[in-house]
């Protein structure tokens, strides 16, 4: 029978409790959100929704092609000229996704004959990034900058080096500067995703590369997204601006792919604004991870120190796991729940967002519910 082997797929996901299931929000959701990536409370801030509305009213609902046609609309290139400007780099492209900006820069700067070294803990995208490259992947330890330094000694030709700058998992932060260090010696590039970085690291969340003095390296190419820090929807690929002008004519997720629409573009923009007006924004959603770890491990619970805004909480189990976040949920409280195979290393957890307007109230009661719906 067609597609019978989904059934048993199904039988086995669930006899291993790691069945998947959607749960639509409601607009007023009464719940204290500590599971979104919304990490400067952005997302529904006036401006941005503002923003949002302007650029619906004034270019329409959608961008009508590809940014190759139709697609691109002077809002888009307002938005890559500023984007790049705050994080230090001489230009940016703007994509539909975060998910498609890494697609778009892994595969346009790996040819066939390069090597993609890759850290083992980098995210979905840049993984299926290099598995649809033309070059050859080998993985490496997680945040082990001569791991790097021993691939890209075993290859004479073109290579890139690519990693997460803060891993969505732990929250850690790679070593950036090691990293660029040990590609300089090959003459191989680096292309970081920091996903989780813009907004939180670095001079008013100029992000991690920003921090480790790699912005505006003509060896360095960064990707964002416009869907975390931002409140928007969105990706974008940041550095030189024959990188960019190369992924405008070989990046397939940005020759084929309809472009951004023009509301994402207008709320991103609008949050970006807001950011460089309102810098203190990315050193209190540090502080709030800080404190959330501070107050989670002093109850005895084992909580990953955060380099970012990301909160780790280990669980038991992928059961356990689940079970802890629905009790959560039940006590009034969201939080993300990470399981195999979204986490590299087997080992599920609570994942808490440690988003800047959350009060000093409102940290005590999630630490308080997790606490006590602890397995």
């Amino acid at each position: 029978m067609a597609f019978g082997w989904i059934d048993e797929q199904a039988e086995l996901r669930y006899r291993a409790g790691l069945v998947r299931t959607l749960r639509p929000r409601p607009a007023d959701s009464p719940l204290l959100d500590l599971a979104s990536n919304d990490y400067l409370g952005l997302a529904r801030h006036p401006e941005v929704t503002e923003g949002a509305a302007r650029a619906a009213r004034t270019w329409g609902g959608g961008s009508t092609g590809s940014r190759l046609v139709t697609g691109t609309t002077e809002l888009h290139g307002e938005l890559e000229r500023e984007l790049a400007d705050f994080c230090g780099f001489e230009a940016a492209l703007v994509f539909s996704s975060g998910y498609a900006a890494n697609l778009a820069a892994v595969t346009a700067l790996a040819p066939h004959g390069s090597l993609i070294v890759s850290d083992a803990g980098n995210h979905a995208s840049l993984i299926d990034g290099c598995r649809l490259a033309r070059g050859t992947t080998q993985v490496v330890a997680h945040a082990d900058p001569d791991a790097v330094r021993k691939a890209l000694g075993t290859h004479a030709g073109q290579a890139v080096a690519v990693s997460d700058t803060v891993f969505s998992v732990d929250g850690d932060v790679a070593p950036l500067a090691a990293l660029a260090g040990a590609c300089r010696e090959h003459g191989a590039g680096l292309v970081v995703d920091d996903a989780h970085g813009l907004g939180v690291l670095g001079d008013g969340g100029r992000g991690a590369p920003f921090a480790a003095g790699l912005a505006g390296a003509a060896d360095v190419v960064v990707t964002v997204t416009l869907s975390k820090s931002l409140g928007s929807q969105g990706g974008a690929v940041l550095g030189p601006a024959r990188v960019i002008d190369h992924l405008v004519n070989a990046a397939r997720t940005f020759i084929f792919d309809t472009g951004l629409a023009p509301a994402a573009a207008g709320a991103a923009l609008a949050a970006l604004r807001l950011l460089r007006r309102e810098p203190h924004r990315a050193a209190r959603a540090r502080a709030v991870a800080g404190d959330l770890h501070a107050r989670l491990t002093a109850a005895g619970l084992e909580a990953v120190r955060p380099d970012a805004a990301v909160v780790s909480v280990r669980a038991p189990s992928p059961e356990q796991a689940v079970r802890w976040a629905a009790d959560c949920r039940a006590a009034g409280l969201a939080v993300g729940c990470f399981r195999p195979p979204s986490v590299p290393d087997g080992i599920s957890r609570l994942r808490l967002t440690a988003r800047a307007d959350l009060t000093e109230a409102q940290i005590e009661r999630a630490v308080r519910v997790i606490d006590g719906a602890r397995p």
